[in-house]
């Protein structure tokens, strides 16, 4: 399943992450793709809200590589900017997560394609003015969408 959307506000941004994490399974991956300020985290926050039912802060873990909102399901918030190489991931122990039941969310996930299931769920978004984003989501299309 495909579906495009237009969020012309950070909040609409949120409300759409939202929708969206209400709605996934556990182990479920999203991939996501984006330049800086294309407004990942903002649609992150609104996952986390979705998954977890209660909104929170959330940060991107550009310097931890990983932060965790538990809730009825748990959300890995994974930020991969810094990577260098996808051995890293692993060596980190990172991919152990992908399959403990929650819901992972990979902020520059280009970065491990190589190490992505077939399976996962791209959330594309690109930034179209100050406070517009075009967020493209390809269900279950993997790695070989992009």
């Amino acid at each position: 399943m495909d579906a495009a959307f237009l969020a012309c506000s950070a909040e609409e941004t949120i409300q759409l992450g939202e929708e969206l994490g209400k709605t996934l399974p556990p182990n479920t991956i999203l991939s996501f793709f984006g330049d800086l300020g294309a407004g990942k985290t903002t649609f992150i926050q609104g996952v986390v809200a979705g998954v977890t039912k209660r909104r929170e802060t959330v940060m991107s873990p550009t310097f931890v590589y990983l932060n965790i909102y538990e809730g009825i399901k748990t959300v890995y918030h994974f930020d991969l900017y810094r990577l260098q190489h996808p051995q890293e991931f692993l060596s980190m122990g990172f991919d152990d997560f992908l399959d403990r039941g929650g819901i992972s969310c990979i902020e520059w996930s280009e970065r491990i394609s190589s190490l992505l299931p077939d399976e996962c769920t791209q959330v594309v978004m690109t930034h179209r003015s100050e406070n517009k984003r075009h967020i493209a989501i390809h269900r279950n299309h993997g790695r070989n969408r992009i």
